[in-house]
């Protein structure tokens, strides 16, 4: 296994904790193959079935305190220039490391607002109380949440590749779904097909297959994150699908908007481009706001006011969510400001981040309008790394 982005992603850890003045940050585990840290696939890499402690500090010393029998596939994998094995109990080593660098702020696996920073269970965080009592670590334990924020929103320059390539590989299989689409055909029609190339050409499914691509045909489509269904393509309709890939490990995540001409149709009728560019016309607006320091609630507004002031319904979403190694990744999101959301929405974008930006609205009697695009924040504002749907797609009927 190649290493080299967990190294990418340790050396920026190290960057993060001096940045944030948090001393260490501690991603405590068991059985990890089974009860996964989402912070295991991102900066460790091999899983552990004892009890471990994997500490990044901001000194930058990194540490594994493992069990014994599993201290050669840490030894190979070459991501901790320290590693402690024990035999009958961690708490010894785990005690003496703790006292020895004596950290004033411990960063552990738990978060409020992601389920990313959300790894540590309530039996392994009693178990670390344990570790830790009678010291005064245990008062000095803060949550992991800013640090898995950071490291996984700011992509790499190796990361950034991986997703353009996703993105392009993703967008082929659009291109020959608008070739083989026609009215008559059902959307699990649509959507085997699809599951069917991404298959032949080695690609996973960006998320759960059921409803990976999820196809929406006409008007009263499902919700969106159901399954496509026996629900028949018709002429004089629109049709959008959802779909991404993970490609070596890393997802994409891209809807299109096509229109099936009626007979004796050269063009889509009004209510249906002007859905489209109400759409495709916020979505730009977003681009042109997005830069680092803003919130993402403030970019939910954007979109959410425009389309509403186009005689829409608001979306009843969020706006976008950040994309990485998994389809929903990050902290950070533009997202209204629903309860169900917690801070996220609050919290300042960042250059690195990529997001999603994926209204809808529907067209009453003709179905839904919907495109999602992916852009990486730059320093000084935005760029599609997703080449965006501009025209409203026309399949000949």
């Amino acid at each position: 296994m190649d290493f080299g982005i967990h190294r990418e992603k340790i050396n920026q850890a190290v960057q993060i904790l001096n940045e944030k003045n948090i001393d260490m940050w501690l991603t405590f585990v068991r059985e990890s193959s089974v009860m996964t840290d989402p912070a295991i696939e991102m900066v460790v890499g091999t899983n552990s079935t004892w009890q471990a402690a994997f500490c990044i500090n901001k000194d930058g010393d990194t540490t594994a305190i493992i069990g014994s029998m599993e201290e050669g596939n840490f030894k190979k994998a070459g991501l901790f220039n320290n590693i402690i094995p024990y035999l009958k109990s961690i708490r010894e080593p785990f005690r003496d490391y703790i006292s020895g660098k004596d950290p004033q702020k411990i960063a552990i696996n738990f978060s409020k607002t992601s389920v990313l920073g959300d790894g540590l269970t309530y039996g392994m965080y009693q178990i670390l109380l344990d570790h830790l009592e009678g010291t005064e670590y245990v008062n000095r334990l803060i949550s992991s949440e800013e640090i898995i924020s950071a490291l996984r929103g700011r992509k790499s320059p190796a990361e950034i590749a991986l997703m353009k390539e996703a993105i392009n590989e993703t967008l082929k299989i659009f291109d020959a779904v608008t070739n083989y689409m026609k009215p008559g055909m059902t959307e699990i029609d649509v959507a085997n097909y699809v599951r069917k190339l991404h298959t032949e050409r080695g690609f996973e499914a960006a998320w759960e297959e059921d409803h990976c691509p999820a196809v929406f045909a006409g008007p009263n489509p499902n919700g969106p994150h159901e399954g496509p269904s026996d629900k028949i393509i018709t002429k004089g309709t629109v049709v959008n699908m959802d779909f991404g890939i993970k490609y070596k490990g890393y997802c994409s995540d891209l809807q299109r908007t096509w229109y099936i001409l009626n007979d004796g149709e050269t063009k889509a009728p009004e209510p249906v481009q002007k859905g489209f560019n109400v759409i495709r016309d916020s979505i730009q607006k977003v681009a042109d706001a997005l830069k680092p320091g803003v919130k993402g609630v403030d970019m939910d507004t954007i979109a959410r006011s425009y389309i509403v002031q186009n005689g829409y319904p608001e979306y009843p979403h969020g706006l976008g969510h950040q994309v990485g190694k998994t389809v929903h990744d990050g902290v950070a999101g533009m997202f209204p400001a629903w309860e169900r959301y917690g801070n996220a929405p609050f919290i300042p974008l960042e250059e690195g981040q990529i997001f999603t930006i994926e209204p809808r609205l529907p067209i009453e009697g003709f179905g839904v309008a919907t495109i999602e695009e992916e852009v990486i924040i730059t320093k000084n504002g935005c760029e599609f790394i997703s080449p965006p749907q501009k025209e409203l797609i026309l399949v000949k009927g």
